[in-house]
């Protein structure tokens, strides 16, 4: 038996008489003083770093609309597509098909005269803050193909996604709480939010959840529900036992690491426990909306109507961004309109349309727009023709997404489908070179953003990834 051994043996020991009280707490001060004397000569992976160039953007919000929302329903007026409606379509390209006319008017708004269809009345006023992609384009037409590529920018392997890589080449500005958080995140999507081969504390913090339909809200005072954040309190420790307790299992975990040199799930435990010790003061504070003003939850649609739900993760999202954190995704599903798309589709568009259009007012008069980009997107959009008599197939071909604030152009329209909205012709933005601008505007430099793995410098855009410069203001 070595000297480690037998070091550990008498550790282990020690532990066990926790419940004596004084041996234990005698034992594991010293191991709190072995560990704050070894922790003060790491680096904090999560420490603001430097850009590799002046950013426009110091943070990210991203409105992830799950299930492809229409484009040509919302943000891609077509009069061609209206005026065939009914024919065969695209000409006889697409066999059995008919052209379907979108049944909702499209308008102009703003200075710019952005065209929005009459389903999004309140983002619609914000017409010339948001820089509209009309040239999308992606793989697959599937779901899960399209959902992993647009989060890590690859559908086959297994890849840190966006908000690990973002947290990865900029830190975060606020050491207690995480730097990548996801709110409602649906069940089975780890890999959407993951760090992959990135240490595993770029890793997203998912609170919500989508659990019996309730997105993982739970009752709490005025201003009604939070998401809920299990095990954020210690029932059995005060801080100060947490601290020394913490130190300890700290000290073990070192000396493992000193050992085996390379252990990344073993940094990563020592890291995130770290950060959830911290996180018990601030988060389930950050989290508790009941101190908003009223003005402030009728802004973002916080009334127990069908706005509620998302209103919330849009007003926790605004709380998040103020206090540093980097990157939040907030999950919106069920845009998945195959049949019922002349109810369904309003329905999905009525539960977002106020409290997106409030977190860009509430940005906006908070100063904080100009340098956070808030980006909304589906995994692709979907097609010209019908499905059935009410209803809109995958399409991969072309699609919008839209980007506003952060140093984008404002009232702006980047790209274009063609007389149908079926696939980009001008303009095209493939979800590398969208994965490219996003990483420009927060002062990254994509070809320069790499981790080595397995004998090589990974990338999030591969070899791929053209930054549209166009759109930068």
């Amino acid at each position: 038996m070595n000297n480690f051994e037998e070091n550990l043996i008498s550790r282990r020991a020690a532990l066990k008489s926790l419940s004596s009280g004084f041996g234990y707490l005698a034992f594991a001060a010293m191991a709190h003083d072995l560990a704050r004397a070894e922790g003060a000569g790491r680096v904090n992976p999560l420490a603001p770093k430097a850009p590799h160039f002046e950013p426009r953007a110091k943070r990210v919000i991203f409105l992830s609309m799950r299930g492809a929302p229409s484009h040509v329903d919302t943000f891609d007026y077509k009069p061609k597509l209206q005026a065939d409606d009914g024919k065969a379509g695209l000409g006889g390209r697409l066999r059995g098909s008919r052209l379907l006319g979108s049944p909702w008017e499209f308008s102009q708004h703003g200075k710019s005269g952005l065209w929005v269809s009459e389903l999004l009345p309140e983002i619609a006023r914000h017409a010339d803050d948001l820089c509209v992609l009309k040239g999308m384009n992606t793989d697959l037409p599937n779901h899960p193909q399209a959902q992993v590529q647009m989060h890590t920018g690859s559908f086959q392997f297994v890849r840190p996604s966006l908000g690990a890589w973002t947290l990865y080449g900029l830190g975060t500005e606020n050491a207690n709480l995480p730097g990548f958080v996801v709110l409602n995140p649906p069940n089975g999507t780890a890999q959407h939010f993951g760090s992959a081969f990135l240490p595993a504390i770029y890793q997203g913090a998912k609170f919500g959840g989508d659990q019996r339909g309730r997105g993982g809200f739970q009752r709490r005072g005025r201003g009604g529900r939070k998401p809920a954040i299990p095990n954020v309190a210690n029932s059995k420790l005060n801080r100060d036992l947490q601290r020394i307790q913490l130190d300890f299992v700290q000290s073990l975990n070192q000396s493992k690491l000193d050992r085996e040199v390379y252990q990344p799930e073993v940094e990563g435990a020592i890291e995130s426990f770290e950060l959830a010790f911290r996180m018990q003061d601030e988060l389930p504070e950050l989290m508790d909306i009941s101190g908003e003003p009223q003005e402030t939850l009728d802004l973002y649609g916080i009334d127990g109507s069908e706005t509620d739900r998302f209103g919330r993760q849009c007003l926790l999202a605004r709380r998040f961004s103020e206090e540093g954190v980097r990157f939040i995704e907030l999950v919106h599903q069920n845009w998945d309109h195959h049949r019922n798309l002349s109810n369904d589709l309003p329905a999905r568009c009525n539960e977002i349309d106020k409290p997106i259009a409030g977190l860009l007012a509430d940005l906006k008069r908070r100063d904080m727009l100009d340098d956070t980009l808030v980006i909304w997107a589906g995994e692709f959009g979907r097609t010209p023709h019908s499905q059935g008599s009410d209803g809109r197939d995958h399409n991969n071909k072309g699609y919008t997404t839209w980007m506003a604030g952060g140093g984008v152009k404002g009232g702006f329209q980047h790209g274009a489908t063609d007389d149908y909205g079926y696939e980009a012709v001008d303009g095209k933005m493939h979800i590398h070179d969208w994965h490219a601008t996003i990483l420009h505007l927060l002062g990254l430099d994509h070809e320069r953003l790499t981790f080595k793995h397995a004998g090589r410098d990974f990338r999030l855009t591969d070899v791929h990834g053209q930054v549209a410069r166009e759109i930068i203001s």
